[in-house]
């Protein structure tokens, strides 16, 4: 929290600087059969996610990437359009939905929209914002959805952080 650029080269966004319906979009980003079977074996070992003869058999007729893969995908991914807010931490996940299979060679975008913004009510220099993201093919097509509860640092936070580091120094 004491660095003045984000990740993103660009100046930390702080609480504050957040609005409700802000929306961004991120690059997109092919998926090949050779990461989803790589990740499922190291992470998520079903026979449809590391196999891809025997997938054939199973009810998607091909490999698929695994739910926790696809949300490995999105971190990363997420990171490239909101790695600019001074987040403390998140706190949860809620109406996560997997509503369509990944699969070798989708092409996936991110998306996120601030639904909405609360100021701490205990005094904290912090807010939560509660985040929709979704997670969908270059066509629309929606393969994950969920929102996304995080406590967000205010200018206060960051302020008194950049006064102590400078006075450590």
């Amino acid at each position: 929290m004491t660095d003045r650029l984000s990740p993103l080269g660009t100046p930390w966004r702080t609480f504050e600087d957040l609005a409700v319906g802000e929306t961004r979009v991120s690059h997109t980003r092919t998926v090949t059969e050779a990461e989803i079977v790589e990740f499922a074996r190291a992470h998520d070992p079903q026979w449809f996610h590391t196999d891809p003869e025997a997938a054939r058999a199973s009810v998607f007729g091909e490999v698929v990437a695994s739910g926790i893969h696809v949300l490995a995908i999105w971190r990363q991914m997420d990171h490239a359009i909101n790695g600019d807010i001074d987040f403390v931490c998140g706190v949860g996940w809620d109406r996560l939905r997997l509503k369509r299979a990944v699969r070798a060679g989708d092409t996936l975008r991110v998306s996120s929209e601030i639904l909405s913004l609360e100021p701490s009510r205990s005094g904290k220099p912090r807010g939560t914002a509660v985040t929709r993201y979704v997670v969908a093919l270059e066509d629309g097509t929606e393969c994950v959805t969920f929102e996304s509860t995080n406590l967000v640092y205010t200018r206060g936070a960051r302020d008194r952080s950049a006064t102590s580091a400078s006075a450590e120094a």
